[in-house]
């Protein structure tokens, strides 16, 4: 029982400020209205005594409205003006850097590349043979080859994937998933270079691994003409930091 008399006195505390509260509300707010009359009031009468006054001072408050509304009109159109040039400058750039890209590729060129700042490195050796087949020849497209095809596996005839140059040559690569212990050797290579010219009819041929090359391997992809790609070169290569292979070795086949 106490506390049910504690609970309904707190409860008629609360209305009681309730009350007091609302009552407050309304005295402020007919304050505010007689405020507002009391003023109304004392302009009419000043402006039937002195109506050249009057009339004055509400020609001057109406063009400072007017001036007020049209200063902001004149900064949104700016601002819509100002968003309206930097998407146009936008557009633009766009325009002019796929006009350019499109007259490197016609002439042989291969399309700027991306700062290797700006490029994540690829993760080499998390990839599976076939996906790093994948990813040489996302690489040979986007760096303007046509006609990129994945053709590893069995019976590939040494060929993991064959393209077309920008300026027309047939390029053949040799794709080698290495730990980076397992150098290619040169009898890897010799396989490659019996089929790339003579089967494949490469202009172009090159040997791509995530490892190294052996000093005996090297010395026959010199003689056969064969570019070697070892991971130093394939990350420069991914990188744009260094030209796609096939514009640092044009070696044909020999005679």
């Amino acid at each position: 029982m106490p506390a049910s008399r504690r609970g309904r006195v707190g409860r008629d505390r609360r209305a009681g400020f309730d009350l007091r509260r609302t009552a407050f509300g309304f005295a402020l707010i007919a304050v505010v209205v007689c405020g507002a009359g009391l003023t109304l009031r004392t302009a009419l009468e000043s402006a039937e005594s002195h109506p050249v006054a009057a009339v004055v001072l509400v020609l001057l408050l109406g063009a400072g409205a007017v001036a007020l509304l049209r200063r902001r009109r004149n900064r949104r159109l700016a601002a819509r003006g100002a968003a309206a040039v930097v998407e146009t400058a936008y557009e633009v750039a766009d325009t002019v850097l796929a006009e350019a890209g499109a007259a490197a590729s016609a002439a042989g060129v291969p399309a700027p590349r991306q700062e290797a700042a700006d490029r994540a490195p690829e993760d080499w050796a998390g990839m599976d043979p076939y996906a790093f087949e994948e990813a040489v020849a996302d690489l040979c497209r986007r760096d303007g080859c046509q006609e990129v095809d994945v053709v590893g596996g069995a019976g590939d005839l040494g060929a993991d994937v064959l393209a077309v140059a920008p300026d027309g040559r047939r390029i053949v690569v040799q794709c080698k998933r290495y730990a980076p212990d397992n150098k290619v050797g040169s009898q890897d290579l010799q396989r490659f270079g019996g089929t790339c010219y003579a089967v494949h009819g490469a202009d172009t041929a090159l040997a791509v691994t995530t490892s190294t090359f052996t000093e005996p391997a090297l010395e026959y992809a010199e003689r056969c003409g064969i570019v070697c790609v070892d991971l130093e070169g394939l990350t420069a290569w991914s990188g744009g930091v260094q030209p796609p292979p096939w514009h640092t070795g044009t070696a044909a086949a020999p005679a």
